[in-house]
C-alpha cells in the first residue's frame, strides 16, 4: 500500500523511527492502530452516553432495586426456600 504523506509528516516519522530504532512501518501502523482504538473507544464512550440518556429519559431503576423487586416477586410467586 502506498500513502502519500507531507513532507513533514514524513521526516517527523521517518526522525521517531530512526530514534526508537524502529521501521517506518512499525511507527505509521502503531500509530494507526492507537487511532482505530481511540476512535473505537470513542464510539463507545457515545454508545454508554447514549444509553445512560435513554436510562434516565425512561425513568430508569438502580441495578439493585430492580433485582430486589425480582426476588420479592419471585418469593411471593414460588415461597422461600426454607419450607
Amino acid at each position: 500500500m502506498t500513502i502519500d504523506l507531507s513532507g513533514d509528516v514524513y521526516r517527523a516519522v521517518k526522525v521517531e523511527a530512526a530514534r526508537s530504532d524502529r521501521s517506518i512501518r512499525d511507527v505509521v501502523n502503531e500509530a494507526l492502530e492507537a487511532w482505530l482504538a481511540a476512535a473505537e473507544e470513542d464510539e463507545d464512550r457515545a454508545s454508554a452516553e447514549a444509553a445512560l440518556a435513554e436510562y434516565r429519559r425512561d425513568g430508569g431503576e438502580a441495578a439493585e432495586s430492580f433485582f430486589n423487586s425480582l426476588a420479592a416477586e419471585t418469593k411471593a410467586t414460588y415461597g422461600s426456600e426454607e419450607a
